[in-house]
Formats: structure tokens, C-alpha cells, sequence
């Protein structure tokens, strides 16, 4: 094995991580609170161990839900391991300097690596990751992130990877709604939806997000690359540091709108291509 690595949060993106590390011959150590969680990191080839137990491997990889759970981890860490902790999780980033300094004083390096990127792109490789932190524990990991993605990006400081993330989310997030509207109206006013998919994907309106949501929105296969709640809880976030800047968003606003209708029904687990469902409620 060329390294082992600790993993906290084995959902989708944890799951990812590990199936990339595996692949290239880590063996990763990962905890998360769900049995069902563990079970199928299991089946990914990882070793599920107590929360405790991460603690001993030089690099911790995070990839928990919010902020909120990353100062869990944090938090609760065994002092004086000298590990390297990488979140990758989308955090508030006006927190980020804060937790830096809390582990810091447990003698853990926190950087942050929030990722561009679905599940399936992380699996595949094709993932984006935006570095903060201290520049020189970051390049360190150098070889990790280019195992992990096709690119990673330094920022600066703790804190800036996540605004670079929270930008791009906007401009993917309001590109999925886009596409969404325009195939809910092709239904409506009678154009076939897998041709005039066929058709976007041809125009100056072509987008990537057609290729990758496009389909999921025609077949309405909604099942969970990134899910609706995730971009519930990242739109919050956005709408924040807009506000604390000085910049009203108002396609952000609307869009949250949509994504809270989505939860609101029952739909947070489901894929985020899936705010097509609040578009299609919709009425005059």
C-alpha cells in the first residue's frame, strides 16, 4: 500500500474519495455515525474504524455534510497526532480561519479542498479541488489531489477555497435551474424533451450541466449524485457572504426558493437535478 488514510464522513463523497484512493492503491480507515454508510464503504474496499481511530494516520480526509460537522471533528480530535486534516466539504468560509487555529492548537493542520464536481465526476477522476490554507501543507499534498481529481487550484488563505467554491455553485446551481425551466416549458408547449435536449445541446445555449443533468431531468432518474439538500444548505450559504458583502443575489434567492419547495416535499435526498419538480409546480 503506498499510504494509509483516515476518512470521516462516508456518504457519497466520502465513498468517492476512498473508491479513488483504493484504486490507486491507499488503504483508507474511515468512521461515520451510519451503519449503512459503513457498510457500503465496506464494500468499496475500506476499513471502517472507531471515530477515535482516524486520528492515527498522518492524513485525514473530511467529507462531512456542513461546518457544523467539521468543528465536531475537530473539536473532538485526539491532540498531539501532528495529522493533516483535508476538508473537502463546502463550509462557511468566514469560519474557516477559526477552526484552522482550533486545530492548530491540537497540533492538526487544517486545509480546506472543497470540490468541483458531482459523485460520479469524483469516481471518474473528473473532479475540481480549490485549496486554502497554509501554501506549503498544501503542496505537500500535491500528489494526493492529483490522485483524487483531474486539477486542484490553490486560492490562498483558509477560507478562500470555499469562496471560489460557493462562486462557482452559484453559476452551476442557476445553470441546472436554467435547463430545468427550459425543458419543463419544451413539455408544455408540446416539444418533445429528449429531442429538444438534443437540439439545447446544439445551440449557443449548450451548457456542460446539459450533458451531465439533462438526461437524469428527461428520464427523471433522480436518484442521488449530489443532493438537493446539499444545495439547499450551500445557496444558504451563498446568500451570506453575499449579504455580509454588500451584494444582494436575486437569482440565488430564487433559486433557494426552489430547492427549500424541493426539501419541503420530501425531496432533499433526491439528486439536485431534481429542482425540476419545484419548477413544475409551479402556477401562475
Amino acid at each position: 500500500m503506498k499510504n494509509e488514510i483516515g476518512l470521516f464522513g462516508l456518504g457519497l463523497i466520502g465513498r468517492a474519495l476512498a473508491t479513488r484512493l483504493i484504486s490507486d492503491d491507499h488503504h483508507v480507515f474511515g468512521f461515520d455515525p451510519s451503519a449503512e454508510a459503513s457498510e457500503a464503504f465496506i464494500d468499496t474496499g475500506g476499513t471502517v474504524v472507531a471515530a477515535g481511530d482516524v486520528w492515527g494516520y498522518k492524513t485525514v480526509l473530511s467529507a462531512v455534510f456542513d461546518t457544523t460537522q467539521l468543528a465536531t471533528i475537530i473539536d473532538t480530535a485526539t491532540p498531539g497526532t501532528g495529522a493533516t486534516l483535508i476538508s473537502t466539504s463546502t463550509c462557511d468560509p468566514d469560519l474557516m480561519p477559526d477552526l484552522a487555529d482550533r486545530a492548530r492548537a491540537k497540533q492538526i493542520t487544517l486545509i480546506e479542498a472543497p470540490l468541483s464536481g458531482t459523485s460520479k465526476d469524483l469516481r471518474d477522476g473528473n473532479a475540481v479541488f480549490l485549496l486554502g490554507g497554509n501554501q506549503n501543507a498544501c503542496n505537500a499534498q500535491s500528489e494526493l489531489f492529483s490522485c483524487l481529481g483531474r486539477a486542484h487550484y490553490y486560492q490562498g488563505a483558509i477560507g478562500q477555497g470555499n469562496r471560489a467554491k460557493l462562486a462557482i455553485n452559484l453559476v452551476l446551481g442557476l445553470n441546472r435551474a436554467a435547463l430545468a425551466e427550459g425543458l419543463v416549458l419544451a413539455n408544455a408547449i408540446g416539444l418533445n424533451q429528449d429531442a429538444f435536449l438534443t437540439l439545447l445541446q446544439d445551440s449557443a445555449a449548450a451548457s456542460a450541466v446539459m450533458a451531465s443533468k439533462g438526461p437524469l431531468m428527461v428520464t427523471r432518474d433522480f436518484r442521488p449524485l449530489g443532493r438537493l439538500a446539499q444545495s439547499a444548505k450551500d445557496f444558504d450559504l451563498i446568500r451570506q457572504i453575499g449579504g455580509k458583502n454588500g451584494q444582494h443575489l436575486p437569482f440565488a434567492q430564487t433559486y433557494q426558493e426552489l430547492v427549500d419547495n424541493g426539501v419541503n416535499e420530501g425531496e432533499g435526498d433526491l439528486d439536485n437535478s431534481a429542482v425540476m419538480l419545484a419548477i413544475e409546480r409551479a402556477k401562475p
